[in-house]
């Protein structure tokens, strides 16, 4: 009857530490999940049409929080002018000039024209506001995808920024469109900003 009980005994307390082992790494997993969220991958749902084609309402995106500073082309989420997280194309960097629009109604970038047809919305144009800036150091001009639907940096013009961004405020760049799953695509700059200089 000895030897029972002790066995018993021994089966329990493999039991409870076996209990505690699951719920240790289970916090520990969770505490490594909201390290990551916090400081390296974000997730970010796109509540506008403003990124159309590129993307679409209720489509989901990772963001990389350590992508260092974001180039002509990236898609990046930031702080927007209104406080909120928004996502928009980098069009132009610091000490770029950003003119709308040439001859053939392209938007140049320190005279380089840009052809957009990657990721412009069917059937939009490049912008339906003139504008000629010189991008401030440590700022961005930023654009929406689908322009006649985007209040981007155009909009914030007359505004005490300029309607310019500062690069302190982006969270991220976005690497891979994760959701619907059916559409799951990684991100990469268009060709076309490798031509400017």
């Amino acid at each position: 009857m000895a030897v029972t009980k002790k066995a018993e005994g021994v089966g329990k307390e493999k039991k409870k530490g076996s209990f505690r082992e699951t719920v240790l790494l289970l916090v520990m997993g969770v505490g490594i999940a909201l390290l990551l969220q916090a400081f390296v991958v974000g997730s970010f749902y796109i509540p506008s049409e403003s990124m159309e084609k590129t993307l679409l309402i209720n489509d989901r995106v990772f963001v990389n929080k350590l992508a260092g500073a974001p180039d002509r082309g990236d898609i990046i989420v930031f702080k927007g002018w209104n406080g909120e997280d928004t996502i928009k194309r980098v069009i132009g960097v610091g000490g770029d000039k950003v003119v709308c629009c040439d001859k053939q109604k392209r938007i140049t970038v320190n005279g380089t024209a840009l052809d957009e047809s990657s990721y412009l919305y069917p059937n939009d144009f490049a912008s339906g506001d003139k504008f000629d800036v010189t991008v401030p150091a440590g700022k961005l001009w930023l654009m929406g995808d689908h322009r006649s639907a985007s209040a981007d940096s155009r909009s914030h013009m007359e505004e005490p920024g300029g309607g310019f961004i500062s690069v302190d405020a982006v969270i991220g760049t976005a690497v891979v469109r994760y959701w619907p799953l059916s559409r799951g695509y990684l991100f990469s700059r268009p060709d076309i900003f490798d031509k400017v200089k």
